[in-house]
């Protein structure tokens, strides 16, 4: 296995064992769940807006390593920045997981760990749950998501 592809693993294992941000928002100004029944995996995103710019962002849930360490690192990436920049950082996810096209790793930063979830077509709903939820969430969507 090459280095970098253990280094990935271990920031993935890191993310699930301690994962970033895993709590409850009592005053969030939007929250949604999500659910990928294919692996089990529940999410519930709290969110804490300041007019566009997401001020706070946390979860919490149950799912496998990936899921977990996912919306671990999207919150962590989140926080500061404005609904636009989120719905690039989406896109640039979704991308490294749903495309062929080589992806630009350096623009990713540490979303780069999900590189290789793509060869594992089952495991790609597990790293974009939280994402997807979080789409649903800043559009004001009250229905929880699903990866079906």
């Amino acid at each position: 296995m090459s280095e970098l592809r253990e280094l990935y693993q271990q920031v993935i294992l890191d993310h699930n064992k301690s994962p970033r941000n895993f709590r409850k928002i009592e005053d969030a100004t939007a929250d949604t769940e999500g659910f990928n029944p294919l692996c089990g995996d529940h999410i519930h995103l709290y969110l804490s807006m300041d007019g566009d710019r997401i001020d706070d962002v946390a979860f919490e849930g149950s799912g496998c390593a990936i899921s977990k360490a996912s919306a671990s690192l999207m919150t962590s990436l989140l926080k500061g920045k404005t609904t636009e920049e989120a719905d690039t950082l989406f896109d640039q996810f979704h991308g490294l997981l749903t495309t062929d096209v080589d992806p630009d790793l350096e623009s990713l930063g540490k979303l780069a760990v999900f590189a290789g979830v793509r060869e594992f077509p089952t495991r790609v709903k597990c790293a974009t749950l939280a994402w997807h939820t979080l789409k649903a969430a800043l559009a004001g969507q009250d229905n929880p998501v699903t990866t079906e």
